[in-house]
Order: structure tokens, then C-alpha cells, then sequence
């Protein structure tokens, strides 16, 4: 009877909860057929060649050359058949040791009963039932053993076949019997146990792998295992993102002469554990040696890290410290700024002043609004609070998004014109910085793309895999000697503007992990915001 589960065999129909690997218990079938055989090939050869006084036979000469030319012959016929499955295990099994339990006693008895000896090979195989089927079954076969003995002695008694008769033996025998089955199912039942508890085990490792495959495919950091020839043995979807590949390489020769040297450099000196490798896009990525220790074998772990990145971090850590100081610093501005705001209006509504005079305080009262303006930028630039990014729609997002601008300009966002040249894209960011993004380009694009000539375009597509927002407009463009410093703080070529707005459009783009930038496109002003794909996320470290 197979169960469920293709592993594993349940033969005792007594016993179903008892069960044996398939491997193993054809294993083991296979050698109690190759012992069977080689004993039925004994009692055939010992009885013809006669080396030296023997009692087989010695009662009945013609029913032991009957019975033993049986036994090798149907163990010559079932030999073929447990090497080439063709039956139940369990029958097959169930008929090996009902015709042991047939022939051996016969045998025993054309050799002169208990005293002859053969009966002993019994107890080989009711060991051989508790461990091919098990259960209850074994205490059946023993059960059989013990009643043909005890029905061959009582028969012999019957018929006064032998001088000397002894039905203890026999019942000394049976209980032997009993005592070799049970011994054989409990060990058999260890064995099932501890087999379990190796599945159990396996699964629990194959899990784990599988789970720790899983992180290391998706870590955002770049993972490379090589050997002491420079063989690659893993290396994740990240590295190969970073290092610009498509295939796997095998070698580190094939990724870059530079990383191959420097990892013979760190073998020679474990000193310098890290280096900046220059690959052939010309793009710069830092990587991290490691050694793998291992029983058999040296592995070295390459862990590589996006330079930009790193940079950004390093940046956004400068920025976090900036900011604070600026924060002071624009408190204590703003409290004389007040000051000198307050008392130019006071002073523009003197009654004596001229026209001049008031010209002056109106010059006053501009600049000190500039000056605010700067100031709340700043603040705005150091109560930056930490991305919370989270998956946006952008084909629900930038609708809604456009219904709330009409709220805030009126008529003035009548300007602009949502376009889907791809439909279904998810971005990964945080919803209020890009927000503030778009408000700032799209408040650019009113002030300077001059929306009396058409619409100011927002279109949303995909460009390298990865969401794109582009905002075009009709404006005359930024001068080439301009594009350098577009996105530097406080640069601007207008006098109302505090050069503030671009700048931290791009820090909140990439602490989000996107991408600002400024080009032409079809000869009209565009700036390009790349957002990192939600649908393909990976782990940060």
C-alpha cells in the first residue's frame, strides 16, 4: 500500500502509521532475496555433495530434496523480480517470509525435527518481517513461526517420527521468535524516526536556502562569491545591475582588468579591503572584499556599492547637519528682519514723506520679503523629513494630483495637459515630497515656459524600465552656460527667485532614489523625473 506521499511505503495493513522510504525498503528487500537465495543454493548443495555425517535429510530423504529444490527455485524466480519492481513491495515482501515460514519448516522436518537446527534460520527471517513490513505484521509472522514449529513437534509426536520430541524447545523457540520481532520493530520504528527527523531537517535547510537565496537576489548591494582561481560561484541580479551585465560572469577577468587586479592586491595585503573600480560604461562602483571561511575550500565575497549612492548618503548626512546650522542661523535673521520690516512700514506711513522717500520704503519692504522668502526656504530645506516611500499608481495619482492644482490656480492650471504614454506604472516614493516636486517644476513651467503659446505638458512613460515624468513646456530654455549650475542652491537668473526651488526638487528626488534632470526635448524645455519601479523594490542595506 503506498501512501500519499511518493517517499514512503506503509506495507503492514495492520500498521498503516508505520512506513519505510521507497529506496530503503527496496534496499533491503533486495538483500533478504540474495540471502535467500544463497541459503536455498546450501541446503541443495550440502545435501547432494554429503561433506562428511549430516543430519538434513536424515528423516526423509525425498521430502527434503522436494522441498529444498522448491525453495531454490522460487527464490530463483523472485530474485529477477525484486531487482525489477513489478509487484506491491508489500506482497512481495509478505510472500518472501510466508514461504520461509513454509519451506524452513519442512525442511526442519525431513532433517529430524527441532533437533536438526534449521528451525533457528526462522528467526532470521521474522527479523527480516519487522524490518521489511513492521507494525503488527511482525508479531503475525512471529505468531506463524511459533504455531508451525509447535504444529510440526506436535505432529511428530503423533506419529512417534523421532526417538526425542520436546515441545519446550519448540515453545522456547516461539518465544525467541516473539522477542526477535519485537526487537526488530522497535528498531525499526528508530529508524523511521530518525529518518523523519532527517526529512524534517532536509526540508528545514532546503527552506533556509531558499529563503537566503532569496535576500541575497534582492539585496540592493551587489553580492559576488568567487574561489581562489577568480571562478565566480554566485553573484545576484544587483551585481549584475550595477557592474552593467547581462549573463553571469565566470571569471572577474570578464568584468572589469581593474577588479581583477585589485582583488589580488587585497590577497597580498588584506590591509586595503575595499577599491573604487572603474568599469567600461565609464560608470564608478566601490566594492568590498571579504573571506569565506569553509572546510574544504576558500571563498571570497566581492560586496559592491553604487558610488552615487554612497555619495547621496554621504550627502544627504552633510545636508542633515547643514540644515540644522542654516535653521539657527534663519531664526536669528528673521528676528531683526522683522524689525527692519516692521519699521519701514511704520516709516511708508508717515504723513511728510515724499515720493522718493517712499520709493525707498517700498525697496525696504521688497527686499524683506525676498529675504523671508529665502528664509522660509531654508527652513522648508531643514524640516526635511524622512522619505516615506510607499507604491503610488501614477495613472490615479497624477489625476488627483492635477484636481487639487485647481484648487490652488484657478484658471492658471487649466494649463496643463496629462498625457499616459504607458499605462499601469507604480512608482516607489513618498507621496508629499513629490508633491513638492511637481509644485515646484509646475510653478517653474507657469513662470517661465510661457503657457500662453500652449499647454504645459505632463507625460508620464517609461524609460529604462523605471516610471518617467516629464514636464514640458514652451518656454525659451536654459542657456547651455546655465544647465551646469541649474541645480546648485541659490543659483537663479531672475531677481524674484531664491535659486532654492530646483535644488531641493532634485535632494527629495534622490532621497527618494529618482532622478531630476534638465533637457531639450522636440526643441522645448523638459525636466525629467525617473522614479524608482515599485513593482521591482529591492532590500536596502
Amino acid at each position: 500500500m503506498l501512501s500519499s506521499s511518493v517517499d514512503t511505503i506503509y506495507p503492514c495493513p495492520f500498521s498503516k502509521g508505520y512506513g519505510i522510504p521507497v529506496r530503503q525498503a527496496w534496499l533491503m528487500l533486495k538483500i533478504f532475496a540474495l540471502y535467500r537465495f544463497v541459503t536455498a543454493c546450501l541446503f541443495v548443495m550440502l545435501f547432494y555433495l554429503r561433506f562428511g555425517p549430516s543430519l538434513l535429510g536424515s528423516y526423509d530423504a525425498s521430502l527434503y530434496q522436494f522441498t529444498s529444490v522448491a525453495y531454490l527455485g522460487i527464490s530463483l524466480i523472485a530474485a529477477p523480480v525484486a531487482f525489477r519492481p513489478r509487484w506491491a513491495y508489500a506482497s512481495l515482501a509478505q510472500l518472501f517470509i510466508f514461504t520461509d515460514i513454509v519451506f524452513i519448516t519442512l525442511l526442519m522436518h525431513a532433517s529430524g525435527g527441532i533437533g536438526s537446527g534449521i528451525g533457528i534460520l526462522l528467526a532470521i527471517s521474522i527479523a527480516a518481517g519487522g524490518l521489511l513490513i513492521g507494525g503488527r505484521c511482525a508479531m503475525l509472522f512471529a505468531a506463524l513461526a511459533s504455531l508451525a514449529i509447535l504444529a510440526e513437534e506436535v505432529y511428530a509426536i503423533e506419529i512417534h517420527a523421532f526417538e526425542n520430541t520436546t515441545l519446550t524447545y519448540a515453545g522456547m523457540l516461539g518465544v525467541s521468535f516473539f522477542s526477535i520481532a519485537f526487537l526488530s520493530v522497535i528498531l525499526a520504528q528508530r529508524a523511521e524516526q530518525s529518518a523523519v527527523l532527517a526529512r524534517r531537517h532536509e526540508q528545514t535547510i532546503a527552506r533556509l536556502e531558499s529563503l537566503n537565496r532569496y535576500i541575497i537576489q534582492h539585496l540592493q548591494s551587489g553580492i559576488m562569491i568567487v574561489d581562489e582561481r577568480q571562478v565566480t560561484q554566485l553573484s545576484n541580479q544587483s551585481a549584475l545591475r550595477l557592474l552593467g551585465l547581462v549573463l553571469h560572469p565566470e571569471e572577474l577577468t570578464e568584468v572589469a582588468p581593474e577588479l581583477r587586479q585589485a582583488f589580488e592586491l587585497w590577497r597580498n595585503n588584506r590591509d586595503q579591503d575595499f577599491a573604487i573600480i572603474r568599469l567600461a560604461n565609464r560608470s564608478e562602483v566601490q566594492v568590498r572584499f571579504s573571506e569565506l571561511r569553509m572546510d574544504d575550500e576558500a571563498l571570497y565575497m566581492l560586496i559592491f556599492e553604487d558610488i552615487a549612492l554612497y555619495n547621496q548618503r554621504l550627502q544627504q548626512s552633510k545636508l542633515a547637519s547643514l540644515g540644522r546650522l542654516t535653521a539657527s542661523i534663519a531664526h536669528e535673521i528673521r528676528n531683526p528682519l522683522s524689525a527692519i520690516s516692521h519699521a519701514g512700514q511704520l516709516l511708508s506711513e508717515a504723513p511728510d514723506l515724499d515720493v522718493q522717500e517712499l520709493r525707498l520704503t517700498e525697496i525696504i519692504q521688497h527686499h524683506c520679503q525676498r529675504v523671508n522668502s529665502i528664509i522660509e526656504d531654508i527652513l522648508k530645506l531643514s524640516r526635511r523629513n524622512p522619505s516615506q516611500k510607499q507604491k503610488i499608481a501614477l495613472d490615479q495619482w497624477l489625476p488627483a494630483y492635477l484636481d487639487d492644482q485647481k484648487l490652488n490656480l484657478g484658471e492658471r492650471a487649466e494649463c496643463f495637459k496629462l498625457i499616459f504614454k504607458a499605462q499601469g506604472l507604480n512608482a516607489c516614493i513618498d507621496s508629499g515630497h513629490l508633491k513638492q516636486i511637481l509644485d515646484n517644476l509646475c510653478a517653474n513651467a507657469l513662470q517661465y515656459g510661457k503657457p500662453e503659446l500652449g499647454d504645459i505638458m505632463l507625460e508620464v512613460s517609461q524609460m529604462q524600465e523605471v516610471p518617467c515624468i516629464k514636464i514640458i513646456d514652451n518656454g525659451a530654455g536654459i542657456a547651455a552656460e546655465h544647465r551646469q549650475h541649474l541645480f546648485e542652491p541659490f543659483f537663479t537668473t531672475s531677481h524674484q527667485g531664491t535659486g532654492l526651488g530646483l535644488y531641493i526638487s532634485r535632494e527629495l528626488a534622490e532621497l527618494n532614489q529618482a532622478e531630476l534632470s534638465y533637457a531639450a526635448h522636440s526643441g522645448k524645455p523638459c525636466f525629467t523625473l525617473l522614479l524608482a519601479n515599485a513593482d521591482h523594490a529591492v532590500i536596502e542595506i
